[in-house]
């Protein structure tokens, strides 16, 4: 597993609580070596995520993640990424991201509330930029936050501001996730 734009080294952390132990996690900051979690301080790297990839094309992935980092890119550099990515990724391998909801009215928040966001996506923007990429989305889903009664009363919402709207999102969450992989000839 590879996590891009591993942060402050959460994701690694759970990996590491969950057993796993053949993952990697990378950052451009090189502030945030200092504050890794110990037990996965040394599978932090510090690079820039084009020279990361072309030095990496010798091994590849089963799983690479980016949680919140793709709309960091502009529309162009997505594309470079997300194929770069593709050229590391094993034939099962799949990529899972996160990203603010732009069809949402909940993601606009986290979209425009960080003035390095470069790019807004939606569902089919990422279906868009995967197609282009040669990539299938295996699936789209928002994320679903709060207790069981926050989400009933987020359904209930939602299916009026659903039946309310003329163009209603076709997910309300604040957040995205999507699973790509590599289309099922290949």
């Amino acid at each position: 597993c590879l996590e891009i734009g591993s942060g402050t080294g959460a994701f690694l952390a759970y990996l590491a609580h969950k057993g796993m132990t053949d993952f990697r996690g990378m950052d451009h900051d090189p502030a945030l070596a200092a504050v890794q979690p110990a037990q996965v301080a040394d599978r932090f790297d510090c690079a820039d995520v084009w020279q990361y990839l072309e030095t990496s094309s010798e091994t590849t992935f089963d799983r690479i993640v980016l949680l919140d980092v793709l709309e960091h890119f502009t529309p162009e550099e997505g594309f470079r990424l997300l194929s770069m990515i593709e050229g590391v990724l094993s034939r099962q391998g799949k990529i899972i991201l996160k990203v603010p909801n732009a069809s949402s009215p909940w993601g606009m928040n986290y979209q425009f509330g960080d003035l390095t966001h470069k790019t807004a996506f939606n569902s089919e923007s990422l279906r868009q930029l995967a197609t282009a990429c040669g990539l299938q989305v295996e699936r789209v889903y928002d994320q679903r936050r709060g207790s069981r009664r926050r989400r009933i009363t987020d359904a209930i919402v939602h299916r009026f501001l659903s039946w309310a709207l003329l163009t209603p999102p076709p997910l309300w969450g604040a957040n995205l996730y999507c699973v790509l992989s590599r289309p099922v000839s290949d």
